[in-house]
């Protein structure tokens, strides 16, 4: 009998199968089952990748992943180094909060009671694996994973040290100092597919956490340490880049230099990383850049070794999968090479794709600004995890389902080693300043001058969006 109460249960009834179906189907908010996280970090890649439009790139890959995702024209790093860089966005707070402005500092000994992304996950039910490089080297975070498995290679292979290299040996004042060996010898080349390297095992050990924990739910993360210093790959794939037709940056010079205009402590006087000491010829630094590229379409073809595995599984409808590099690099810009010190585009834009099962937005492009503490809170609300309290960063879930939507919010990014500067991005500009201002400022018209060679902070006609700017810089929290 349809009586009054029994049409109520009805509708009632349908409502919910109703509301069931729509959480089903759009995994981008809600969902009635776990979503998994593949969580895929890499090691000074900047976005020199095909699908960001760089010029000579082969990384068929991350393009493919891309193409079916959101990827981010306009993400950046907290600070210009592994480790605070990734600290930071592990944690979801800016580099002035965790107080990580170096390579030595361990978050967990300062911060015992903060939760981290992983920790998060696996605090809410899920596996959290990694393998490879997450946070910075031996300094990872013991509670935040189920299980770790060491990117180790086997006995028998392995690379030996270049010809010509010496370990850092202490200088004056007792500061490490590092011979520069020739160029020929800060580069790696491998046989095979690289096996002798821990990169191919953490794609690896990625495949086969995936392979055993198919059927729950789980957080596991992937990172390559390439193409970090020293670049290295097989050689096949060195033979992909022609080192002839590399065109350098407008912005190339021989020995890196603070152009006139610019604040001093924009380009530190030292080379790092690829040219230690020393200048860098146009041709070697088209030797150096081929190397690079040639590293990063090793990683490339690493990655797709894990992406592959979700498909063959039959998980990528079910599996939420990031890919990030964890700052940016300099290649020559300005005649700096390596990423320290830089609040420079260069140093500070990384590549950012997110892929999400079943949404509209897949194979879209957005031009927002985002930075890496958005991370955390982005991944808690797409996996119907509660926040935890404390995070900096601003959720972009709404920009994967439309990635034009809205969004009024900076991206801040720190340096601490060529003195204290920070940096602020918004969709056109870019402003920064070192010692408060003091040590001088730069401000860029990211539309019309993309290479930054005209800095626009002494100029009258910009005194506005010189101020604007600084306010902007002052939400960025202070320095603990």
């Amino acid at each position: 009998m349809n009586t009054p109460m029994n049409l109520r249960v009805r509708s009632l009834t349908a409502l919910a199968l109703l509301i069931t179906g729509l959480l089903i189907t759009d995994h981008s908010v809600h969902s009635a089952e776990k979503l998994n996280v593949l969580f895929i970090a890499t090691d000074d890649w900047r976005p020199e990748i095909a699908c960001y439009g760089a010029k000579g790139m082969i990384t068929p890959n991350v393009d493919k992943l891309a193409a079916g995702a959101v990827r981010f024209d306009r993400a950046y790093c907290q600070f210009p180094l592994c480790n605070p860089s990734r600290t930071s966005l592990l944690t979801g707070r800016y580099p002035t909060t965790t107080g990580v402005m170096d390579n030595t500092v361990d978050f967990r000994k300062a911060h015992p009671d903060w939760v981290s992304l992983p920790q998060h996950f696996k605090d809410n039910g899920y596996f959290a694996g990694a393998t490879g490089k997450i946070f910075h080297g031996s300094m990872d975070d013991p509670k935040a994973w189920s299980e770790v498995r060491r990117a180790v290679v086997p006995a028998g292979h392995g690379i030996k040290p270049p010809p010509g290299w010496q370990p850092a040996k202490p200088g004056p004042g007792g500061k490490k100092v590092r011979q520069d060996p020739a160029l020929s010898d800060r580069i790696v080349v491998m046989d095979g597919d690289g096996e002798d390297h821990p990169d191919f095992y953490a794609a690896q050990n990625g495949i086969a956490m995936i392979e055993e924990k198919k059927d729950q739910p789980f957080f596991i993360a992937v990172g390559f340490t390439k193409p970090h210093s020293p670049p290295t790959a097989p050689k096949r794939f060195f033979d992909m880049h022609d080192a002839a037709k590399i065109e350098l940056p407008p912005d190339f010079a021989t020995r890196p230099a603070a152009p006139v205009g610019f604040p001093k402590a924009s380009i530190p006087a030292r080379s790092g990383d690829l040219f230690i000491n020393r200048d860098a010829s146009p041709d070697d630094a088209r030797k150096m850049i081929q190397a690079y590229r040639a590293s990063a379409s090793w990683t490339d073809w690493n990655i797709g070794r894990v992406l592959d595995a979700l498909d063959r599984l039959g998980l990528a409808e079910k599996t939420l999968v990031v890919f990030w590099g964890d700052h940016g690099y300099h290649l020559g810009e300005k005649g700096k090479w390596s990423k320290h010190a830089s609040l420079f585009e260069v140093g500070a834009r990384v590549p950012l794709v997110v892929r999400l099962p079943k949404t509209a937005g897949n194979g879209k492009v957005s031009p927002r600004t985002v930075e890496f503490v958005d991370l955390f809170p982005t991944l808690a609300e797409l996996c119907a995890l509660p926040q935890p309290a404390g995070l900096e960063g601003q959720s972009f879930a709404a920009l994967l389902r439309d990635p034009q939507a809205a969004w009024e919010h900076p991206a801040f990014t720190v340096s601490a080693a060529n003195g204290y500067g920070h940096a602020v991005r918004t969709e056109r500009w870019r402003y920064a300043e070192y010692e408060g201002g003091n040590g001088g400022a730069m401000l860029f018209d990211e539309q019309a001058d993309p290479h930054e060679m005209k800095n626009l902070a002494a100029d009258p006609a910009h005194t506005a969006v010189v101020a604007e700017m600084k306010a902007l810089l002052r939400q960025l929290p202070p320095r603990r």
